[in-house]
């Protein structure tokens, strides 16, 4: 039995150790459980995006607020949340922790490595979600971000700060593409920090693009985010955000970023199932009617900031799955809505050996020569209606036997400039190799040489310039218009090279 005098002792400790700072928590209590979907009551200060905490410390965030109820997403769908469990509040939005640390690691949208190696502890907090800087903060794109694909340097190029969708149906080299933009970017100057985002992907395939990434000496300056298909609907939901969000963090410190959503089909797919869960009404395809407002606020992060607020950039890359060609489905023409271009891949190009498999005619960016330097810009200004023309009258020759001649040039020249843009996957070019060869394509120089040994013939006229022309190479790479006096060099090299060729 406990004495008087104890008890006094007890109660006196207590008010000497009493602190007026009173805390006030927000607590509710969750009415129901649907697939990682939680509806809980009570959470009257909630607001959406906020992080929140359950009574097994597990955590989620809120999605939707109704008059009485709020409906929040499950972070870790292998916790057992059940009816009568309190919810806390934490005054806090969701966020991830960016540092340089995490170059080279294959992470979650919630920072967890997943690459075996231990959790980077130290970094900046960003926010997931986060409002776009304004038009006051940013200025035009004029700095071109190289894919050393020729096809795209030359006719339809991408600037930093600049958003450039990647589409086409499955298994045409979107990420491809995607890839050996990054591969290129190690001998970018400045140098640019690239984020792959995975979304509902197989883990196999993100393990393969890790694994070809490192083999390139690429890993060094990518991040990898990934919400892999076995991963619950919120986590790929969150993913895209993570990625723009670790990527405003480098930007912020006055880097060029390079960030790839592989891909937004599936971050639809996820929103939707998020959006049916949670009851809201379904629109057009079965997508909730705020599906334009979930890309369009992920896609307006990518900009390029003015010298003021550190001159930074991110530039973005999404990527989006069509069915059978149809690019004017909902999805599609929604993103297309939003970014500032497109590259379109065809199967049609793709069976027929072209690859990249990239329609000029659908194809666009909206930055367009703005995002080239001089040298490109010379030798490619009239190679997509070059190439336009020839498809047009490759398309009407089937028809007609009787050709003129000047008919018949241009058609042999078409064969030999579509051979030119062909190129492997894992191989981008440097800028001065790309313009030899569009530059002798164009000007005719390859004429006489067999369509069938374009190829060959241009991959040993790079050799030969690298060996016996560096100052031209050195010249072309500093990006200045080609004048007579470099034209008449680039001119010899090709020639004598020519009489050195032999399959």
């Amino acid at each position: 039995m406990i004495d008087n005098k104890e008890i006094l002792a007890q109660l006196e400790k207590r008010l000497t150790t009493f602190s007026a700072d009173p805390k006030v928590k927000n607590v509710g209590v969750v009415e129901k459980n649907t697939d990682g979907v939680i509806t809980a009551s009570g959470l009257s200060d909630a607001v959406i995006g906020e992080k929140v905490i359950f009574a097994n410390s597990s955590e989620g965030v809120v999605l939707g607020l109704d008059e009485d109820a709020v409906s929040i997403i499950l972070l870790d769908q292998s916790t057992i949340i059940k009816e009568g469990n309190k919810v806390n509040t934490t005054g806090e939005l969701l966020v991830i922790q960016a540092h340089e640390e995490l170059l080279g690691r294959i992470v979650n949208p919630l920072g967890k490595p997943l690459d075996g190696k231990p959790a980077v502890k130290k970094g900046t907090h960003m926010p997931l979600e986060r409002i776009a800087a304004g038009v006051i903060e940013r200025e035009p794109v004029d700095t071109p971000l190289k894919t050393g694909i020729k096809a795209i340097d030359a006719m339809i190029p991408i600037g930093r700060g600049q958003r450039e969708l990647l589409i086409g149906d499955r298994g045409l080299g979107k990420t491809a593409v995607a890839i050996d933009t990054i591969i290129n970017q190690k001998t970018a100057k400045p140098k640019v920090i690239c984020i792959y985002v995975a979304i509902g992907q197989k883990q196999s395939s993100i393990a393969q693009i890790a694994q070809r990434l490192k083999d390139e000496d690429a890993l060094d300056y990518t991040i990898i985010v990934a919400a892999a298909a076995s991963d619950p609907a919120s986590l790929q939901y969150l993913a895209p955000y993570a990625g723009v969000a670790i990527g405003e963090y480098f930007m912020e410190k006055g880097k060029d970023v390079l960030i790839v959503y592989d891909d937004l089909t599936k971050h639809a797919w996820a929103y939707r199932q998020l959006s049916l869960v949670l009851r809201r009404p379904a629109g057009r395809e079965a997508y909730p009617g705020d599906i334009f407002y979930l890309h369009s606020r992920l896609l307006e992060r990518a900009v390029k900031l003015n010298k003021k607020n550190g001159g930074g950039s991110i530039t973005a890359l999404p990527i989006i799955e069509t069915q059978a060609g149809d690019i004017s489905a909902y999805i599609p023409t929604n993103v297309i809505s939003i970014t500032d271009g497109q590259i379109f891949l065809e199967g049609s190009l793709f069976n027929i050996g072209i690859r990249p498999a990239i329609n000029v005619g659908n194809s666009v960016s909206r930055v367009g020569g703005a995002a080239q330097t001089g040298a490109m810009k010379s030798v490619a200004g009239k190679m997509r209606l070059d190439l336009a023309q020839y498809r047009e009258l490759a398309a009407f020759a089937q028809f007609g036997s009787e050709l003129d001649p000047a008919t018949l040039s241009q058609l042999e020249r078409g064969k030999r400039l579509t051979e030119v843009l062909k190129q492997p996957q894992y191989q981008p070019l440097p800028e001065p190799l790309e313009i030899i060869s569009i530059w002798a394509v164009a000007n005719g120089l390859l004429d006489e040489i067999p369509v069938d040994e374009i190829q060959i013939f241009e991959e040993r006229l790079h050799q030969y310039v690298q060996t016996h022309n560096k100052k031209l190479l050195e010249k072309l790479a500093a990006g200045e218009k080609i004048n007579d006096e470099t034209a008449k060099t680039l001119k010899k090299a090709v020639e004598d090279f020519k009489k050195t060729f032999s399959k």
